[in-house]
């Protein structure tokens, strides 16, 4: 039987007058020039990875001689949390944890304990591979839950994907761990490379199938100058669902908060619900709130930025928290972003955008 593919949230989308949010903006919150709130912060704490990705960090530019950041550029623990204790205050009601790998921070439980203090949702993304080791340790912290990148389910594929012979097995025994101590609803994402794992997406679909996680495909994206991006690898989202729903019948269901950027759907026997996120062929720019603070402390508003926001200074030279508040509701309300509507293949080509493993997915 073939599924019947109907894209409810997609439909709302493209409704909607360009630059507006699925709903309006709460009284005083920060709104930038398109109409979009800030409500989601994203924070890098490292750009280092211990995979090689294809998409991401390609051994290529990112080898044994490559410069990582020195210690002293990063933001302390302390200097973090007081940026962050800003944000909740005009307006973030999410905090996500990402890298380079997350984990890979020194005693980063210590700061999940010192952000789990605000009143936000408190969440970490990570490729898994130190997850059984820093499972319990998170969820004591106060981490509210996890979502791992897995790029297939076949361990030749998966190596083939991170590129460092890191096996599957491993990434899935973290996965264990994590809904062993309660960080869930655990969310899987894969970033789907046609010609490269494309053939994961079936079997990833049958494994994680009434497992209670959320699986979800991601189009692969021009993030950065090092992953050599080009349009012909791209596999529509569209094309996803689709082969899922060949074999497995779906339906859509609706998004659970305005702005989520992934695409809702669930299994019409109970199986449990997948997602997809199509930021190149249908871009949600229109709703999207988040913006993100760098390892460094330089603020993107972007995740195909070229240059941020230098809030380091600020920190490190005396400045109060009303400096930090002014300096982030300048940024926010003179944002404009649109990139992945305005995506052409002049845009695309390698120009010095930030990379991802700088600012986190």
């Amino acid at each position: 039987m073939k599924a019947r593919i109907i894209p409810i949230v997609r439909t709302v989308r493209a409704t909607l007058p360009p630059g507006r949010d699925l709903v309006a903006p709460p009284e005083g919150a920060l709104v930038d020039l398109r109409g979009r709130r800030v409500r989601d912060l994203r924070i890098s704490v490292t750009d280092r990875c211990n995979f090689r990705c294809v998409y991401c960090m390609p051994k290529e530019v990112f080898g044994d001689d490559y410069a990582f950041l020195p210690r002293s550029k990063l933001l302390s623990f302390e200097e973090i949390v007081r940026v962050a204790r800003v944000f909740v205050d005009q307006g973030v009601e999410k905090i996500r944890i990402t890298g380079g790998e997350p984990l890979l921070r020194k005693h980063i439980e210590n700061l999940i304990e010192q952000l789990a203090k605000l009143p936000v949702e408190l969440t970490l993304t990570t490729n898994g591979s130190l997850l059984r080791k820093k499972a319990r340790a998170l969820k004591d912290a106060g981490l509210h839950r996890v979502t791992v990148s897995l790029d297939g389910i076949d361990d030749a594929a998966f190596k083939r994907m991170n590129d460092v012979d890191y096996a599957v097995g491993d990434v899935l025994d973290g996965i264990e761990a994590a809904a062993e101590v309660g960080l869930a609803p655990i969310k899987i994402n894969c970033v789907v490379k046609r010609g490269s794992n494309d053939d994961q997406i079936l079997p990833l679909a049958r494994h994680f199938r009434h497992s209670r996680h959320i699986l979800r495909f991601i189009e692969y994206m021009d993030v950065g100058s090092s992953n050599g991006w080009c349009m012909d690898e791209v596999l529509p989202s569209a094309d996803v669902v689709a082969r899922i729903g060949q074999e497995f019948p779906l339906e859509a269901i609706d998004a659970n908060y305005p702005g989520e950027v992934a695409e809702r759907w669930r299994y019409t026997d109970g199986g449990g619900e997948v997602g997809v996120i199509s930021s190149v062929t249908q871009a949600f720019c229109s709703s999207c709130t988040r913006i993100r603070l760098s390892t460094e402390g330089q603020l993107y508003t972007c995740l195909f930025a070229q240059s941020g926001h230098d809030l380091r200074a600020l920190l490190r030279h005396g400045n109060g928290d009303e400096a930090l508040r002014r300096e982030i509701a300048a940024v926010w309300r003179g944002r404009d972003d649109r990139y992945s509507e305005i995506r052409t293949a002049a845009t695309s080509l390698p120009g010095g955008k930030i990379e991802m493993s700088y600012i986190g997915g």
